[in-house]
């Protein structure tokens, strides 16, 4: 069985590491925009905001049907700042509702972890949960 949160935390600090990770909503659209081929996974994460935010839903969907349309392997979190604390964001107001990990230029790199979740989603798809839920582990 698959440890889907200890996989997720370990291929976005190994992503982070390498400077592989788009953190926010509108960074993310562009990356998406700009180079979709490039997009190796993406996060979404959930909280209290995003239930009272009508413009987040839109962008979320919008993100969700780009990388259903595109294959791109997609989870939806749990904890916002948890995920914040993974990625080492910046700063507070770093929005990290949407995060996507971006394959390295030159394609030489793999990631067991990352195999693993995307190994995650595509069970996930195949019991009709599109959209697959990861419970990020505390500290």
């Amino acid at each position: 069985m698959v440890n889907e949160n200890k996989s997720l935390v370990e291929a976005l600090q190994s992503a982070d590491a390498d400077g592989r990770v788009t953190v926010g909503v509108y960074e993310c659209a562009k990356i998406m925009t700009d180079d979709p081929d490039s997009v190796s996974f993406c996060v979404l994460a959930m909280d209290e905001e995003f239930e009272c935010d009508i413009a987040l839903q839109i962008h979320f969907t919008l993100i969700q049907a780009f990388c259903f349309d595109n294959d791109i392997s997609i989870v939806r979190v749990n904890d916002v700042q948890r995920l914040a604390e993974i990625v080492s964001a910046k700063d507070e107001t770093e929005d990290c509702h949407c995060l996507l990990i971006t394959s390295p230029a030159d394609g030489s790199w793999e990631d067991p972890a990352l195999e693993k979740l995307h190994m995650f989603c595509e069970e996930s798809r195949r019991s009709n949960d599109w959209l697959p839920e990861i419970t990020l582990p505390a500290r």
